[in-house]
């Protein structure tokens, strides 16, 4: 179960029960599985998700809850820890009231404080996530100081990826070069001054690279999402290629979808590679990079990731990284954020 809504989510109303959740979780524990990330969405959406945490946990998982900690009560809490939930990850997207309740589009800001105090209280690992873009790089220091004042063991400063809701705004937030490295310059700063008493993740976007990441360590190779309507996917943005169907764990096991089906099998591997991928040294390495990415990019899910400097399409990415700039000095489009409302339009203007 993991955080990645498409354009159309809130067409998609069917959900697998606890029983279902249940049967596919001890299917996976049987294949060999060890981590079981619990997101959404949100989460504690579910009444049962204790239930889940504490099946999870009995089956021998390291359960994680990914969340933006809506609905996250001392009570539920307290119940989570006795079901032997593992760790929690939870989301801010500023360090001020006023940014953070713009940017996610709700009044959550005191909210996740409490939430965050409560984390602490309960002796998890403070672990915070922050996506970085436009609208809040400039704050990165003042982010960092929050999330010190909180008590935070771990800080993801993850730059916006530009998949789903983050391609559709990716106008409104694509940074520029001088942004981010003045952005990266503050980390460093805070790196160096902090030691190992804090660890600090700051994630470049893929579009100011010049290699792919490894996404997802290969197609089909560690990573298996389970939507919630049961769509079993071999990444969190799959559904955005066009023309490829997915399995469903309601319809078919764990081990057949894994090793038997189409989906999974479609870029596992090399086979399906073109060049320069084909015949790259770095192929092991970074498995042609992101295959949502490349389609995004190129119309093409079996291109290179242009992020690539080897790629022909490479220049697609510059061109893009060069207009974010024009774009500031234009000023600010308004945003499309991700709400039922939203997401109903995208899903009937298809």
């Amino acid at each position: 179960m993991f955080c990645y809504n498409p354009l159309d989510y809130a067409s998609r109303r069917a959900e697998l029960s606890t029983e279902q959740w249940v049967d596919v979780m001890r299917q996976a524990r049987r294949m060999g599985a060890a981590q079981l990330g619990f997101s959404g969405g949100e989460p504690l959406l579910r009444d049962d998700l204790e239930e889940l945490i504490a099946e999870g946990h009995r089956l021998g998982f390291y359960t994680n809850l990914i969340t933006s900690g809506v609905g996250l009560t001392e009570t539920r809490l307290a119940r989570m820890k006795e079901c032997g939930l593992d760790h929690i990850q939870l989301s801010f997207q500023d360090s001020t009231r006023e940014m953070n309740d713009f940017l996610s589009h709700t009044k959550t800001f005191k909210l996740k404080s409490r939430v965050a105090a409560l984390i602490k209280q309960y002796d998890y690992p403070m672990v915070l996530n922050v996506v970085l873009h436009r609208y809040n790089l400039e704050h990165v220091g003042r982010i960092i100081e929050m999330a010190l004042a909180m008590g935070v063991d771990y800080l993801e400063l993850a730059n916006t990826q530009y998949y789903g809701w983050g391609l559709l705004n990716r106008a409104q937030l694509m940074p520029t070069r001088e942004q981010l490295e003045r952005a990266e310059a503050v980390v460093n700063d805070y790196r160096a001054r902090l030691g190992n008493k804090v660890r600090i993740l700051f994630v470049i976007p893929d579009y100011f690279e010049k290699r792919p990441k490894a996404c997802m360590n290969g197609w089909g190779s560690v990573f298996l999402a389970v939507a919630a309507d049961g769509s079993a996917l071999p990444c969190h943005a799959a559904q955005s290629i066009p023309g490829m169907v997915f399995p469903n764990v309601t319809r078919e096991g764990l081990r057949e979808i894994w090793y038997d089906s189409a989906a999974f099998k479609r870029f596992r591997g090399d086979a399906w590679m073109k060049e320069p991928c084909r015949t790259c040294p770095d192929k092991e390495k970074d498995f042609g990079g992101c295959r949502c990415q490349a389609l995004a990019l190129t119309g093409d899910a079996a291109n290179a990731d242009p992020v690539c400097d080897k790629s022909p399409q490479h220049g697609l990415m510059q061109k893009i990284v060069m207009r974010a700039q024009a774009q500031q000095e234009q000023g600010q489009q308004p945003m499309v954020f991700r709400s039922d409302a939203n997401s109903l339009k995208l899903s009937q203007a298809k």
